[in-house]
């Protein structure tokens, strides 16, 4: 069976949900973001000092499930991509994954040039694996 990986911001957790459902309602397995504020976690409340660790823990978590994964689907509607899903992108194209991305309309070229294609839907995503 064929998986992927989503990588996006949190700031489109709900939409990243419904992708991952309907990607798994196909009988492809999704590895999803922990996305800690969508999640319920409060950012605000964590010690300055645990900060790093928390981050620490969620970026190698995000980057195990990049290893783990046949392929990379970069949720950046918009065209929006943030620090994070820079660094997954570039991690995932250090792990020779090909990588699928939402929108087409990234501004930052050095991003746009490593998506493998432009995919919107799940179903067009499956053929893909």
């Amino acid at each position: 069976m064929k998986s992927v990986v989503i990588c996006g911001s949190s700031r489109f957790a709900a939409e990243m949900r419904e992708l991952a459902k309907k990607l798994k309602d196909l009988g492809v397995v999704v590895f999803e973001p922990h996305l800690y504020r969508s999640s319920g976690g409060v950012w605000e409340e964590i010690k300055d000092f645990d900060k790093k660790f928390v981050a620490l823990g969620l970026t190698h978590d995000h980057f195990y499930k990049i290893r783990m994964a046949d392929v990379v689907y970069v949720f950046n509607k918009d065209g929006y991509a943030g620090n994070s899903l820079t660094l997954e992108i570039g991690y995932a194209v250090a792990m020779n994954k090909a990588i699928y991305a939402f929108d087409g309309n990234d501004e930052e070229i050095c991003r746009k040039v490593l998506f493998s294609g432009i995919v919107k839907e799940p179903e067009e995503l499956v053929k893909f694996l």
